[in-house]
């Protein structure tokens, strides 16, 4: 892109810059959501909350189901990836 595309663009650089923010903040979000060292930690307090009797087997289960899937994700190392989805 030339000079005058960029004089042209030049009106759309907030939302350009405004666009590559919300990236930032997306990778950020899904590296922190898929740390594996955070889902160790979560894991370890639902089971504390099934030992204290805060929640029954079921919802210890499907919860239990929903952090093993994001450890293995971001073992897997699919977190970050900017563009919203996990691979």
């Amino acid at each position: 892109m030339g000079l005058i595309g960029e004089v042209f663009l030049l009106p759309f650089a907030p939302v350009r810059g405004a666009g590559w923010v919300m990236r930032q903040v997306l990778s950020e979000a899904e590296r922190i959501y898929y740390d594996p060292s955070a889902v160790r930690a979560e894991l370890a307090r639902l089971e504390e909350r099934l030992e204290a009797g805060e929640i029954d087997e079921e919802e210890f289960d499907r919860q239990e189901d929903e952090l093993l899937d994001r450890l293995e994700i971001g073992l897997r190392g699919g977190a970050g990836t900017g563009d919203g989805t996990a691979r």
